[in-house]
């Protein structure tokens, strides 16, 4: 019964040994059929991005000036004895500013006066003795017509007549000479008294009380009130674009312009106006540049000193715009979706120039022309069917 089992066991092991290649042929004569998923439809919003010819700029940078500027200096040495003003003070045209020690002017003043009463008296008596002489000699000529005078006496009267003359004249001239030094030490007297040339506001406060003034140190700096101009360098190789009266965009830190000085063409960020005021006509050997004074629009932000820049177009340069609801952030990287021929959504990475409004200039991966998914979120389009419009 044992030896019954055992073939039985050894008859199945053989067949089943020589049925396994026919049956793994049979199962790889048969094609295995691959299932293709068809693309998920979503729904959206289409823009497009266009193509724009953009105007090109070239940015200089310079200070912000007033118009007219004076520095107050001392013309004569002397202490100072007050200074009346602080920097940020306005002051009117003719305010007094600084005063200088005044003792020695004053007494030169009082010398010079003196010397000109005294010269006036003597100018005085000697017309009264011209006068006299003349007299006399009248009278001589009429006593020689009679033959009542020798011609000795004659001359000596005629000799005195024209000393008493001359003396006149002489000091008629120490009169004018002591006349000017009074006015010479008046004027140096006033040389104490600093006031303000025009009305406008101290921008610096350079000496204090009790520092020997000496003749062109200053003392203070002032401002005139009114329009400031930015001074700026620009290129010998764009200077022939820039003409008198031409608009210029500005930027300056800080200044919100007025809807009377915006520029729509400006550059992103650059909204003031201002105008080409002056156009030095010799260029710097050193830099190759010529300064440019461009005159700015009224703003109580701007004030002299600070700085600003200007751009100055030169020519145009193709660009693709897209708009910026289009546009999502992938980390670091700038994104968007773009939808083929087909319908189908391509995760395009791009690189992002300037903003323009509500448009944002591509400057690399995208053409123009093209339809973009609005607005896209968070959502993973790629390889998705866009059911939408424009």
């Amino acid at each position: 019964m044992k030896s019954y089992f055992e073939s039985l066991y050894r008859l199945f092991s053989w067949l089943l040994l020589f049925s396994m290649p026919v049956a793994l042929i049979s199962g790889c004569s048969r094609q295995i059929e691959p299932v293709v998923q068809a693309p998920v439809s979503v729904a959206a919003q289409l823009v497009s991005s266009e193509r724009q010819q953009e105007p090109q700029w070239i940015s200089t940078s310079g200070t912000v000036h007033a118009v007219e500027s004076a520095q107050i200096s001392a013309q004569v040495q002397q202490p100072i004895r007050q200074v009346l003003v602080q920097a940020g003070d306005r002051v009117r045209a003719g305010q007094l500013l600084v005063v200088l020690d005044d003792a020695a002017m004053r007494a030169e003043l009082s010398r010079a006066s003196a010397a000109s009463d005294a010269v006036e008296k003597e100018w005085m008596a000697a017309r009264t003795d011209a006068k006299l002489a003349s007299s006399t000699l009248s009278r001589y000529k009429e006593l020689q017509q009679q033959n009542s005078v020798s011609p000795q006496e004659f001359d000596e009267v005629e000799k005195r007549s024209e000393a008493a003359q001359l003396r006149v004249e002489s000091v008629a001239a120490q009169r004018d000479e002591a006349d000017a030094a009074v006015n010479e030490a008046r004027t140096q007297l006033g040389y104490t008294r600093l006031r303000a040339p025009f009305s406008g506001v101290i921008t610096a406060r350079l000496a204090d009380p009790g520092t020997l003034a000496s003749p062109g140190m200053p003392l203070l700096q002032i401002d005139r009130d009114g329009s400031l101009e930015l001074y700026t360098q620009v290129d010998e190789s764009l200077i022939g674009t820039v003409r008198l009266g031409m608009k210029v965009p500005v930027k300056i830190e800080g200044v919100t312009p007025t809807t009377e000085s915006s520029v729509a063409a400006a550059p992103a960020g650059e909204d003031l106006v201002a105008t080409v005021a002056q156009i030095v006509p010799a260029a710097d050997p050193a830099s190759r540049s010529f300064q440019v004074k461009l005159q700015l629009p009224a703003s109580p932000g701007i004030r002299a000193g600070i700085y600003g820049t200007a751009s100055f177009q030169s020519g145009t340069r193709e660009m693709i715009l897209a708009p910026r609801s289009a546009v999502v952030m992938r980390g670091s990287l700038a994104c968007v979706y773009a939808v083929d021929d087909h319908g189908l959504a391509q995760l395009r990475y791009i690189t992002l120039g300037n903003q323009h409004g509500d448009k944002v200039d591509v400057l690399s991966g995208l053409s123009g022309n093209e339809k973009l998914v609005n607005d896209p979120g968070d959502r993973d389009l790629s390889g998705a069917r866009i059911e939408g419009q424009q």
